[in-house]
């Protein structure tokens, strides 16, 4: 059983409500009471002085964290490592999964430019973490692997970890496929270089020209500059913009 016995009034809110929306069983008692004999976890705030009864784990919570308190805790009780592990299914909006031990502990599907922030955020006091990242989507996977320097990195064969996805479960897939991610040793890596092929410069380019308000793809050399991340395509639209001749009336020159 999970025993909240804390006189810090957010750590008890921010706590409860976590187990609550998980629907975890749990009780809460005044520090000083008499502990439940089937207690098995102890929350209580980072800091506070609570005798606890032998044999029972215990996990501070910050007030700031309660999540990842309720995370920890359920991973004690399912016996798990431990270990924090990210999943990462690359793409434009790549499907992230957290793992503690073998246990899925929260999901995001964010764009590409938001993955180190919630890696750094996940891995902040964390027990030995790892980063496992699939192999696909080469240009976004090389530049997410660049911008995280603090945590191992493993590359992973991602062939078959997205999975059959059946009635009502569309737009999971990457998510689920993070998952799968997360559970395979892959390679340590710290760097992966890529030389962008002709097609992957031209799906660049023409992410451009949906994107330009006057319909016109930037450069080869510009799109280069994106798929290694030097530029992100608003970036080199504009530059493209700047480097492009007018004719006289002010008006772009489209040859």
């Amino acid at each position: 059983m999970i025993v909240v016995a804390t006189e810090d009034f957010e750590v008890y809110h921010g706590v409860v409500n976590e187990l609550r929306d998980r629907g975890v069983a749990f009780t809460t008692i005044e520090p000083g009471d008499e502990w439940p004999e089937e207690a098995d976890v102890a929350v209580i705030a980072a800091g506070e002085s609570v005798e606890i009864p032998d044999g029972v784990d215990l996990v501070q919570a910050d007030p700031d964290a309660p999540r990842r308190a309720v995370e920890t805790v359920i991973s004690t009780l399912r016996g798990g490592d431990g270990r924090t592990v990210i999943g990462i299914d690359p793409g434009e909006r790549p499907g992230v999964a957290i793992l503690h031990g073998d246990m899925v502990v929260a999901a995001f599907q964010v764009p590409a430019a938001e993955i180190t922030e919630i890696v750094r955020e996940e891995v902040e006091d964390a027990v030995d973490p790892v980063v496992r990242i699939g192999d696909g989507a080469r240009l976004v996977g090389a530049r997410i692997i660049d911008e995280i320097q603090s945590v191992p990195v493993e590359l992973v064969d991602e062939t078959g970890t997205t999975p059959y996805l059946g009635s009502g479960a569309r737009g999971m897939g990457d998510v689920l496929a993070a998952v799968n991610i997360a559970r395979l040793d892959g390679e340590e890596i710290e760097s992966r270089t890529i030389e962008p092929t002709a097609g992957e410069l031209q799906k660049i380019k023409d992410r451009s020209r949906e994107a330009s308000e006057t319909n016109r793809a930037i450069s080869e050399d510009l799109a280069r500059q994106v798929a290694t991340g030097a530029l992100t395509v608003e970036e080199a639209l504009a530059e493209h913009d700047r480097d492009s001749p007018t004719d006289d009336e002010g008006e772009p020159d489209t040859g």
